[in-house]
C-alpha cells in the first residue's frame, strides 16, 4: 500500500503531460483545417477567373464546360385561333305573365295548383255569373220572340201586305237581340280564366269564396315557349358582338350545352355597371327553366393562320414577354408579341414563325444560352 501511494504524484504528473500534449495537437489539426479550407476558396476562386476568361476567348470550351440541363420539348403550330367572350346570363321566357279577371264576382272554383302545368285554353278558375246566366235566359227568349215576328212580318212583306216600316222594325229588333245575346254570352265566357297558352301555373295568390275585381292579378303563369337568355356583357365589347353572331351556350345546372345566335343587343349603356344587355335565343326545351343560370361563349376573335404555343411557357422580364427556344442543343431567348389566349394556347403575333422547338418542362430552370439535353420520352 505504501509502495502504491509512493509512485501516485508521479501518475497524476504524466497524466498531465499527456493531456497537455493532446489539446495541443487538436488545436495544431484545427490550424491546419483552416489554412487546408481557405487554399480551397482561393484555388476555386482562380478556377473560376480562368474558366471565364478561357470562355471568353474559345467558345468551345465553354459549350464542353457547361453543364447540360435536362428538358423537354413542344412544337409551335400553324393552325386556327378562337377567342370566346364569357358571360353569365339568366333563361326568361316572353311569356311571362300575370293573369287577373276580366268581371267582377265571387270566385267558384279553382281547379288548379302551383306548379302544375296546364293547356291553352285551360280553365283556371270560375267566377259566378248567376245574374249574367238570368240575362241571357231572358235575352234568349225576347230574341225567339222577335226572331217569330220578324219570320211573319217578312212573309207578310213579300206578300205586299203591311208597311216596310213595320218589316224594318222587326228585322232591327231581332237582329240589335242577337248582337246583345253574342255580347252576353262573352260576358259569361270571361267569368271563367283560362290558360293563354301552354305553361305553367307558377303561384296562385286567390282562393275559393274570395271576390275578385277586373285587373287584379290571380295567377302567375309562364309559358313553355318563347324563351330566351338574357345577359349583361361589359361595354368593352361594343362593336365587337354583332346580331346573329353564334352563341355556345352551357347550362351548368343540367349538364348540357347547345348552339344558338344572338337575337338582338341593347343599346343603352347601363350606368351602374357598364354594361348592355344581350339576348339570345333558345329552342323549346322541356328540361329548361326561367331564372336557370347559363354561361354563354360568344366568338370575338378569329384568325385562320395564327402561331399558336402552350401560354404556360410564356416567360416575362423588363424588356417584355420571352419564351426559350432550343437550336443546337442550346436553349435561346426569344421576345415575342403575345396576342389573346384561350384555353392553354396563346396566339403570338410577332416573334415566331411556327416551326420552332420550345423548351417545355425545364423552362424555369433554363437561361439564355445554356446547354439543354432533351430527353428521349
Amino acid at each position: 500500500m505504501k509502495s502504491i501511494l509512493k509512485f501516485f504524484p508521479v501518475l497524476i504528473l504524466a497524466g498531465i503531460v499527456i493531456s497537455c500534449s493532446q489539446e495541443e495537437g487538436v488545436e495544431a489539426k484545427k490550424t491546419k483545417l483552416s489554412g487546408l479550407r481557405d487554399q480551397v476558396g482561393e484555388l476555386n476562386s482562380e478556377i473560376k477567373m480562368l474558366e471565364a476568361e478561357i470562355s471568353k476567348l474559345d467558345p468551345d470550351f465553354a459549350k464542353a464546360n457547361k453543364k447540360s440541363i435536362l428538358i423537354t420539348t413542344v412544337a409551335a403550330r400553324k393552325g386556327e385561333f378562337t377567342h370566346y367572350v364569357e358571360v353569365t346570363g339568366s333563361v326568361l321566357s316572353k311569356k311571362n305573365v300575370s293573369i287577373s279577371a276580366e268581371t267582377s264576382g265571387r270566385i267558384l272554383e279553382v281547379p288548379v295548383m302551383e306548379g302544375m302545368r296546364v293547356s291553352k285554353g285551360q280553365i283556371l278558375a270560375k267566377i259566378d255569373a248567376e245574374s249574367i246566366q238570368r240575362n241571357l235566359e231572358e235575352m234568349e227568349n225576347s230574341l225567339e220572340l222577335a226572331a217569330t215576328i220578324f219570320q211573319k212580318q217578312e212573309r207578310l212583306w213579300k206578300q205586299k201586305i203591311g208597311t216596310e216600316i213595320q218589316y224594318l222594325e222587326a228585322k232591327n229588333r231581332k237582329e240589335g237581340l242577337e248582337k246583345n245575346l253574342a255580347s252576353m254570352k262573352t260576358q259569361l265566357d270571361k267569368s271563367y280564366v283560362r290558360a293563354p297558352f301552354n305553361g305553367t301555373i307558377e303561384t296562385v295568390q286567390v282562393r275559393m269564396g274570395e271576390l275578385v275585381q277586373p285587373g287584379v292579378p290571380m295567377f302567375e303563369f309562364v309559358g313553355e315557349s318563347d324563351l330566351f337568355i338574357q345577359a349583361d356583357v361589359s361595354e368593352n365589347y361594343i362593336g365587337v358582338l354583332a346580331k346573329g353572331d353564334t352563341v355556345n351556350i352551357e347550362f351548368p345546372s343540367i349538364h348540357k350545352s347547345l348552339s344558338s345566335r344572338v337575337s338582338s343587343i341593347g343599346g343603352i349603356i347601363n350606368p351602374n355597371n357598364r354594361t348592355f344587355k344581350l339576348e339570345v335565343a333558345l329552342p323549346n326545351m322541356s328540361d329548361l327553366k326561367p331564372n336557370m343560370i347559363s354561361v354563354l361563349k360568344i366568338r370575338d376573335y378569329r384568325n385562320s393562320n395564327s402561331v399558336l404555343i402552350p401560354a404556360h411557357l410564356i416567360l416575362a422580364d423588363t424588356k417584355g414577354d420571352y419564351v426559350f427556344v432550343v437550336e443546337n442543343q442550346t436553349a435561346q431567348k426569344k421576345y415575342v408579341k403575345r396576342g389573346l389566349t384561350a384555353g392553354d394556347e396563346t396566339e403570338i403575333l410577332e416573334g415566331l414563325s411556327g416551326t420552332e422547338i420550345l423548351v417545355d418542362k425545364g423552362f424555369r430552370e433554363v437561361g439564355d444560352n445554356f446547354s439543354v439535353n432533351i430527353a428521349q420520352l
